[in-house]
């Protein structure tokens, strides 16, 4: 599922003036990607392409969703997890030509409907179903936790399946006692011609590439599958690491690298293409600058190479809080798992996630205790002043 779309026009600031001149940057994106390289062209960056999934990559297996869709109907589930809203129409619209939409939305309209994000939210309300409860974050763990403590024994969920597997979201819920059946309505493919993908995965690794944009999380599971299937896969996880930067559409998209330990960037606001190439006009120029952040509660922090200083004043800071402060100024306001940061401190420091949380005491000792955020399960940020 392709997370953002194009809006906007290109004839904008960034794109009269140049500002991603001298920047190389990777291309995933297997829909609308001629618009993306365009908006990146015109912005005078030289683009790589290499589209991850098929121009078609969201494909039904009619033999095995009807059957599913009949059982659902027969007996009507007490709870429905919907995760996506592409594939929420596409079940829709299948059961549309066997003539069993109306009955599928009537099966569905009791149960307690939790949806993951606001495009399930519309496509179910499209067919006049209304969710009971809609996590902000987008998150399908969330809707997981959620769910946590519940006891759900005897009851029946029906979870829609997006294009990755949700085999242990079902586990998770039967070990609570519930009756999961997911219904998968269809199954991500990857690109037919895998060379152009090998072709990123060494220009990543040997660090050739300023960033790559990804607009769907398959297309994150693409990448690191290749890159394991060469043998580079620590080599892509390294880069993305220090100097390569992941710009994701939304959160959805950069939670698929949270399993990598790789920090991203994405637009706080609206998960949509034009707003993640505005997020980079203005972020990759600030990486080959030094970088002036305004901090929560009216600090000014400046950081230039190995210098920092807070309101005019230098701070001086031992190796490992440096290095986790390089990695968060690296993403101003976005979370960074703690593997990441883990992956950063020097060598010879403890390799425990304790040793994460003592640099980060020692950074908070020294920029202020607010200046550094704590993301509950996920990791760290830098508390930066929208």
């Amino acid at each position: 599922m392709v997370e953002g779309l194009v809006e906007g026009t290109a004839e904008d600031a960034g794109a009269r003036t140049g500002s991603l001149a001298g920047f190389r940057i990777g291309v995933t994106a297997a829909r609308k990607n001629e618009e993306q390289v365009a908006l990146l062209e015109r912005r005078g960056a030289e683009v790589v392409l290499a589209p991850a999934l098929s121009s078609d990559p969201n494909r039904v297996d009619e033999a095995q969703l009807r059957p599913a869709t009949e059982a659902v109907i027969a007996n009507p589930p007490h709870m429905f997890l919907a995760t996506t809203g592409v594939g929420m129409r596409a079940w829709i619209e299948q059961a549309q030509q066997w003539g069993l939409d109306e009955a599928l939305v009537r099966a569905l309209r009791p149960a307690e409907i939790l949806a993951r994000g606001p495009k399930a939210v519309g496509a179910l309300r499209a067919v006049g179903l209304r969710e009971l409860w809609s996590p902000q974050s987008e998150l399908f763990e969330d809707v997981l936790d959620h769910l946590r403590g519940r006891d759900l024994t005897g009851k029946r969920i029906v979870v829609q399946e997006h294009g990755q597997s949700l085999s242990m979201v079902a586990h998770a819920l039967r070990r609570q006692g519930a009756d999961v059946t997911v219904v998968t309505v269809y199954r991500t493919v990857t690109a037919e011609d895998p060379t152009p993908m090998f072709a990123l995965v060494d220009r990543i690794a040997d660090l050739e590439l300023d960033a790559v944009t990804f607009t769907s999380a398959p297309a994150v599971a693409a990448l690191m599958d290749a890159a394991t299937s060469v043998g580079r896969r620590d080599d892509v996880v390294s880069a993305f690491q220090a100097d390569v930067v992941a710009v994701c559409v939304g959160p959805v998209t950069a939670a698929a690298f949270e399993l990598w330990g790789v920090p991203t960037i994405y637009p706080p606001d609206r998960s949509r293409m034009a707003a993640m190439i505005k997020l980079m006009e203005s972020d990759l120029p600030s990486r080959r600058q030094g970088l002036s952040l305004e901090l929560v509660g009216g600090h000014q922090l400046l950081m230039h190479g190995e210098s920092v200083l807070l309101d005019g004043t230098e701070v001086k800071l031992s190796p490992a809080p440096m290095a986790v402060l390089a990695a968060l100024v690296a993403n101003p306001g976005n979370v960074v798992p703690r593997r990441a940061l883990l992956a950063q401190l020097p060598s010879g420091t403890a390799g425990s996630e304790h040793a994460v949380e003592m640099a980060v005491a020692r950074l908070r000792a020294a920029l202020g205790t607010r200046a550094v955020q704590t993301v509950v399960k996920r990791g760290y940020r830098l508390a930066v002043e929208v």
